[in-house]
């Protein structure tokens, strides 16, 4: 007989003034969640190990002299935690200024709803975007690389390393101002090591990588996320069973894209998953005649 599984030791802490144990090891994040607080992310996801750059998460820890960040933070017995104190949101909605002025972030829904939430006015700090605009990146046929909307989160480099592909194509490069995502030596990316999975795009928050159908049907100004349809399905190209949801508007595949929650693909996809659905309208055009 197997052994019993451990069972985890319970710590007790209090966010804003309700008490809730957790299990040792949880982070405050993770212990908010629990109690319904939403604390808002931008660099954090549940399948990537946690970067603390964004600083959006950070909330107030008593006898802690600075903000600490939710996102990587475990729980300690007889914390008191405040998620949402006057100094907590004068530092988000700086944060968020701070990026919506030098980045585009119209790309970016979740965005948007924090600036209302902490009524944030970008415009306090000159031109909108002023700080990284750049032309988009037009070098392959599946994604396009938009850095003027990149805010650094380092999601992109966690999913092409150790956390997902393992590929390590791209990194962050340069300091300070000068940083920017970029491939090794700056090469072309179709002479990187990229394989072209899109799991950078896959956990991009703000539509800085972008697959090719979708950037061209947003210049077209087509893309209408509300006529579209979710069909969930298992990818036919092999047989790992990687789970898909294909999205669809006026009857034609527009993205492809996979569930966090599931078991096998934790969100990831490969190029055949991700990209190799246009056989699909091929198919049709081909039927139709």
């Amino acid at each position: 007989m197997a052994p019993p599984e451990a069972t985890a030791k319970q710590v007790e802490i209090t966010i804003d003034g309700q008490k809730v144990s957790v299990a040792e090891g949880t982070t405050i994040l993770q212990a908010a969640r629990k109690l319904g607080l939403d604390i808002p992310t931008l660099c954090y996801l549940e399948t990537l190990t946690p970067v603390n750059v964004c600083r959006v998460c950070v909330v107030e820890l008593e006898g802690s002299r600075t903000l600490v960040p939710a996102c990587s933070r475990k729980v300690e017995q007889g914390m008191s935690i405040r998620v949402d104190s006057e100094r907590v949101r004068l530092s988000r909605r700086i944060v968020l200024e701070f990026l919506s002025s030098s980045v585009d972030v119209s790309t970016a829904p979740s965005f948007r709803g924090y600036m209302e939430r902490y009524y944030a006015r970008p415009e306090r700090f000159g031109s909108p975007r002023a700080t990284v605009a750049q032309p988009a990146k037009l070098d392959n046929d599946l994604y396009v690389r938009d850095y003027s909307k990149c805010i650094l989160c380092y999601k992109c480099v966690e999913a092409c390393g150790v956390d997902a592909q393992n590929t390590f194509a791209i990194a962050v490069a340069g300091r300070g101002f000068s940083a920017h995502i970029a491939t090794e030596f700056e090469i072309p990316l179709p002479d990187s090591a990229c394989v072209y999975c899109g799991n950078c795009i896959g956990v991009c928050p703000t539509g800085a990588l972008m697959a090719k159908s979708e950037y061209d049907m947003r210049q077209a100004g087509t893309w209408d996320e509300s006529r579209q349809v979710q069909t969930d399905t298992i990818c036919p190209y092999c047989g790992v069973g990687c789970d898909l949801t294909v999205h669809a508007q006026d009857g034609k595949i527009v993205r492809v894209t996979s569930p966090l929650d599931h078991s096998v693909t934790h969100g990831n996809l490969c190029i055949k998953g991700r990209f190799g659905w246009q056989f699909v309208q091929i198919q049709a055009i081909a039927d139709s005649k």
